[in-house]
Order: structure tokens, then C-alpha cells, then sequence
């Protein structure tokens, strides 16, 4: 009954999703009209992310014992990401060559209008600068928002017993905003429930021919993933007791990944789900917030997908080390450059047919995948965060970090 008691409010979370599909197939298109009761859910999670990401990366920054610690944590952190993300891109092109997709697909094609050529500097430059302070606070600019964020941190940090008040500040400030969190979660089970009808009845009976194909193919290999490769990284961050901790705390940020399509919006269960599990506050806090803008093995997983299903849609030949080698380097690439936002993988796609200079015909055959790919790749994006939080803090704080009385 204890373990039962413990799970409740995500069993609650996943009950609402199931009887939300199940009114999606039921009433189909007219399911969108509980739409505005999910995105009431979404927008109070999206109202709160800018601050609740300020706060918390500048207080565990601010609050830092030393900088080296930061710097370890920092290092610790993108080795964490790019090899989890190298990873998950090979799981899938073992997948694709086994099950190939896309060879028999008839598509109309439609050339996308107004799309804006970037080059490699201006696209570095719009991601982590923006030329106006009032920018910051857009979600749209949330790498922006992080590198302002740690800057603060380092220099309260730096100011020493001068910077101790904004310090406190921070920190409260963090706390507050979590607070926030826990009381707009209490709406969750009707949004999602909410959110996932509408989604289902607007999109649950277009899965066909090689579309349907790639659903086929990745549902499984995703939740496979989350299964069996995030246990055992649970396993190399805290042994057993590390495996039962994850589980313990991870359905719910999964469920609200599910059903929201956004890293950003699951951010804040995030970071509770890791309090719980006993991930630090400066790491947890640094981890999940970067995690979300800059992590995303679900993004990793569906642009390997993408790239192989687009090979077989021009009839390229998908084969030999090189052309792999090539295409795990485009899939961490794509994975690292999306945004933590619902439909935030177009930038993703169109690094693949940039990179592969592709038509800008092929952008809407690999969006439509994109579309029907994205629930499960968000959930493995934000749940992939805390269990990379675990290895850092293995890392870290050595092997015996669970045993922590406290975790502040």
C-alpha cells in the first residue's frame, strides 16, 4: 500500500492521458473542443519557466562552494550529453537498418515558403546572445536566458559577503517559483487528460502507409530506451538503489512530457522528480535547466529516423561507415540545436537537409515524421536530463552520493 500510496499521483497522471485518448478516438475531431482546458495546463507551465530557470540556475551558481566545482560540474555535464546522445543515435540506425522505412513512400511534395537561410554564426549568435535585455524574457530565447543566468550566478558568486544578499534572493526566489509549480500540478490530470483527447482526435487516424511506418518502428525503440537503457544508467549512476529511486520519481515528469510535447514545460516536475531522487541542488539545478535546451536523446533518436527515411523517400543510398558515422554526427547535431518548445524539432530537421543539401522539398516529408514522433521523443528528451543528472552526480560526488542523509 506504501509503494501504491507513493505512485498515485502519477498512476493519476497516466489514468487521465488513457481516458483523454480514449475520448480522442471515441469523438475524434470534436475532442478539440476540450482543447483550451490543456492549453490553460500548458500555458500556466510556460508562464512559469523563464523565472523558474533564471532562479534556479543563477542560486545554484551564486551559491557554489568554489568555481572549480562548477567548472567540474560543467565539463562533467556536456561529456554526459554528447555520449548519452551518441548512444542513442546508434540504438537507432541499428533500428533503421534492420527495419528500413521510407523505401515505399508516395508523397506529394510541397515547398515550404519563407524559410530563412541562416549561416553557422548567425545561427550560434541567436541562440546564446540576444541584442536586448527585454528578449530575455521569451522562452523562444532560452540559451540566452541560461548564459545571463549563470552570468549572474559567477558574479554574486565572485562578490563574495557583497553578493551574500542578492544570493538569498536568488534562492528565494527559486523556492517560490517551485512552489508555483506544485500548485498549478494540482490542474495537471484535467489538462493532460485534456491535451491528449485533442490530440488523439486530431491526429490518431492519420498515422498511415510509411508514416505509419515510422510510428511502428520508433514507439517501440523509444520506450525500449527509456526501459531498458535509462535503467542502466540509473545502475552505473547508483547501483540498484539508484534503479529504485528513478522509477520511484520518474512517471510523473514522463506523463507530463507525454502529454505537454515540451522539455520546458516538464522542467519544473523535472526538478522535483531529481530533489527526490537525491540529485544536489547546484547540479540538479545546472543539469536540467541546460539538459532541456541542449540534451535530447528523443531528438537524437528521431533525427537518425528522419535521416533514413529521407534516404529512402530520394532513393539515396543509406550504407557504408562513413555515410553512418556522418549521419550520428547530424542526429547529435540536430539533437543538441532543438528547442525545448512543441514543434521545436523544425530547426532540428532543417539541419538535416542542410547538412545533407537536401531539396527544401524533403523539409515536409521529415516534419510530418516529426509530428507523429514527438510525444515520445519529449519524454525521453526531459527524463534523459535526470538520469544524466545522476551520472554527473556519480561523478561528482563518488559512488556512495545516495547514501546522503540530506539533499539540499
Amino acid at each position: 500500500m506504501n509503494k501504491l500510496k507513493a505512485y498515485r499521483f502519477p498512476l493519476i497522471l497516466l489514468a487521465s492521458i488513457i481516458i483523454g485518448s480514449i475520448i480522442g478516438i471515441i469523438f475524434g475531431e470534436n475532442a478539440n473542443l476540450l482543447k483550451p482546458f490543456g492549453d490553460v495546463f500548458l500555458n500556466l507551465l510556460f508562464m512559469v519557466v523563464v523565472p523558474l530557470v533564471f532562479f534556479s540556475i543563477s542560486s545554484a551558481v551564486a551559491n557554489m562552494e568554489s568555481m572549480r566545482r562548477l567548472g567540474k560540474i560543467m565539463s562533467s555535464m556536456l561529456t554526459v550529453f554528447v555520449v548519452t546522445g551518441i548512444i542513442a543515435s546508434f540504438v537507432m540506425l541499428v533500428a533503421v537498418l534492420i527495419f528500413p522505412v521510407g523505401s515505399a513512400t508516395s508523397i506529394s511534395l510541397v515547398e515550404p515558403e519563407n524559410v530563412e537561410k541562416l549561416t553557422l554564426s548567425q545561427q550560434l549568435i541567436s541562440t546564446f546572445t540576444v541584442p536586448d535585455f527585454v528578449e530575455l524574457f521569451s522562452r523562444k530565447n532560452m540559451m540566452a536566458l541560461i548564459v545571463f543566468a549563470i552570468l549572474v550566478g559567477v558574479a554574486t558568486s565572485l562578490l563574495g559577503e557583497t553578493g551574500r544578499p542578492f544570493a538569498k534572493f536568488l534562492t528565494s526566489g527559486s523556492e517560490v517559483f517551485m512552489k508555483i509549480i506544485q500548485l498549478i500540478m494540482y490542474y495537471a490530470p484535467i489538462g493532460l487528460g485534456a491535451y491528449f483527447a485533442a490530440l488523439i482526435g486530431s491526429f490518431g487516424t492519420e498515422l498511415i502507409g510509411d508514416y505509419a511506418q515510422a510510428f511502428i518502428l520508433y514507439y517501440p525503440v523509444a520506450f525500449a530506451y527509456f526501459a531498458v537503457g535509462f535503467t542502466l544508467y540509473a545502475f552505473i549512476a547508483g547501483g540498484r538503489k539508484g534503479v529504485s529511486r528513478f522509477w520511484k520519481n520518474i512517471l510523473t515528469p514522463a506523463a507530463t512530457a507525454l502529454g505537454t510535447g515540451s522539455s520546458f514545460a516538464t522542467l519544473p516536475v523535472n526538478l522535483q522528480a531529481a530533489k527526490n531522487i537525491g540529485i544536489p541542488k547546484d547540479i540538479r539545478e545546472m543539469v536540467l535547466p541546460l539538459g532541456a535546451t541542449i540534451h535530447m536523446d528523443g531528438s537524437c533518436l528521431s533525427a537518425m529516423l528522419k535521416i533514413a527515411f529521407v534516404f529512402g523517400v530520394f532513393n539515396m543510398d543509406f550504407t557504408g561507415i562513413g555515410t553512418f558515422l556522418t549521419a550520428i554526427g547530424i542526429s547529435l547535431l540536430s539533437g543538441v540545436v532543438m528547442s525545448g518548445i512543441p514543434g521545436g524539432g523544425f530547426i532540428g530537421e532543417m539541419v538535416i537537409v542542410t547538412m545533407y543539401g537536401l531539396p527544401l522539398v524533403a523539409l515536409p516529408i521529415i516534419s510530418a515524421i516529426g509530428v507523429v514522433v514527438d510525444p515520445p521523443a519529449t519524454m525521453l528528451n526531459s527524463t534523459g536530463d535526470t538520469v544524466a543528472g545522476m551520472i554527473v552526480t556519480r561523478h561528482i560526488e563518488g559512488s556512495n552520493w545516495m547514501d546522503a542523509e540530506e539533499v539540499i
